[in-house]
C-alpha cells in the first residue's frame, strides 16, 4: 500500500505544483487555458494516437467490459439524479450532478497515471472507458438538458451530437489511431519520433494544468459537493467492481483497470459543460476540487486493491 502511494505521489505533486502556481498568481487563468488547449489538442492527442495505433479494435472493445461499465455507471447516474430530484432540484441540475458522479478525469489523469502504474496492458481498457465517457455520457447530458429545457428533442440533435464528437480531438485521435492500426503498417520513424516528443509532454502538462485550473475553483455548497465526491471516488468504483467481477465476469486484469479508472476524481470537462449550459457551475467546481484532493488518498487505495487482479 505504501509503495503504491509513493508511486502515485509524484502525479499529485505535479497537480499540487500547478495549483500553487495558480493560487500564487504565477500562472494566470489565460496561461492555464492555453496550456490546457496545448495538452488537449496536441500532447494528449499524440499520446492517445500512439496507444491506439498499436492496438486492434478487438484489444480495446470487449462486449462484457462495455456492458459492465455501462451497467454500473448508468445505475449510479440514475441514483445521483434521484438524490438531486428528491432535493427538489430541476432536471438539468440533477443531470449535471449525475455527470459528476460518473465522469472521471480519464483523459488528463487516468491515461498517464494508470498506464504508468499498471503497465502498457492498461492502455486498451483505459481507452475504452474514455471512449464510453466521451461518446455515451457526453451525448446523454446533451440529450437530457435539451429535453428538460425544450420539453422535446429537436430534429437537429443527432447532427449536433455528431459534430460534438468530431470536434473532440481525443475521440478523433483514438479513431485515427485504430484506423492506422487496421492497415497493419508501422508508423514511419520520423512521424513516430515526433509523436513521441509530443506525447511526452502530455503527462506533466496535463497534471500541471489540472492543478492550475483547480486554483480558480470555488469550494461552495460543500455538502452536495461532498456527496458527489463520495459517489465518484467510492460508489462508482464499487459499482463497477460488482458489475465487472460478479455480473459480467470481465477478465480480471481488464476489470482491475476499469475499477481504477472509475475511482478517478470528477473530470474538469464536467465544469466546462456546466458553464456552457449555465447549470450549477459552482457546485460542479466544488465537487471537482474536493474529489481531486481526496483522490490523493482514495486512488492509491483502489490501485493497491486492484493490483492483485
Amino acid at each position: 500500500m505504501i509503495d503504491v502511494f509513493l508511486q502515485t505521489l509524484p502525479f499529485f505533486v505535479l497537480v499540487g505544483l500547478g495549483y500553487a502556481a495558480g493560487r500564487a498568481g504565477w500562472f494566470s487563468a489565460a496561461a492555464t487555458d492555453h496550456l490546457t488547449k496545448f495538452v488537449f489538442y496536441f500532447a494528449l492527442s499524440a499520446l492517445l494516437f500512439r496507444f491506439s495505433a498499436t492496438l486492434s479494435v478487438g484489444e480495446i472493445f470487449d462486449p462484457r467490459f462495455v456492458g459492465a461499465y455501462l451497467l454500473a455507471s448508468i445505475g449510479l447516474y440514475a441514483v445521483a439524479m434521484a438524490v438531486a430530484l428528491m432535493r427538489r432540484r430541476p432536471m438539468v441540475e440533477a443531470a449535471m450532478e449525475a455527470q459528476c458522479a460518473v465522469i472521471g478525469n480519464t483523459g488528463f489523469l487516468g491515461v498517464p497515471l494508470l498506464v504508468a502504474l499498471l503497465g502498457e496492458r492498461a492502455a486498451g481498457p483505459v481507452l475504452m472507458v474514455l471512449t464510453i465517457d466521451l461518446v455515451v455520457f457526453a451525448s446523454l447530458i446533451t440529450v437530457l438538458v435539451t429535453w428538460a429545457r425544450a420539453g422535446r428533442l429537436s430534429p437537429d440533435l443527432p447532427g449536433r451530437l455528431a459534430r460534438g464528437l468530431l470536434a473532440n480531438p481525443m475521440v478523433v485521435a483514438v479513431a485515427l489511431g485504430l484506423g492506422w492500426s487496421a492497415t497493419g503498417l508501422a508508423l514511419p520513424a520520423p512521424a513516430d519520433d515526433a509523436l513521441a516528443l509530443l506525447a511526452a509532454a502530455a503527462t506533466p502538462g496535463a497534471l500541471f494544468a489540472i492543478g492550475a485550473s483547480l486554483a480558480t475553483k470555488a469550494a461552495e455548497r460543500l455538502t452536495v459537493a461532498g456527496w458527489l465526491a463520495f459517489a465518484k471516488l467510492v460508489l462508482h468504483p464499487g459499482a463497477v467492481a460488482l458489475a465487472a467481477l460478479w455480473v459480467f465476469a470481465v477478465e480480471p486484469g481488464a476489470a482491475g483497470v476499469m475499477i481504477a479508472a472509475a475511482a478517478l476524481p470528477v473530470a474538469g470537462n464536467v465544469y466546462m459543460l456546466a458553464q456552457h449550459y449555465g447549470v450549477a457551475p459552482q457546485r460542479v467546481s466544488a465537487s471537482i476540487l474536493l474529489s481531486t484532493a481526496a483522490a490523493l488518498v482514495t486512488v492509491p487505495v483502489v490501485i493497491a486493491l486492484v493490483s492483485g487482479l
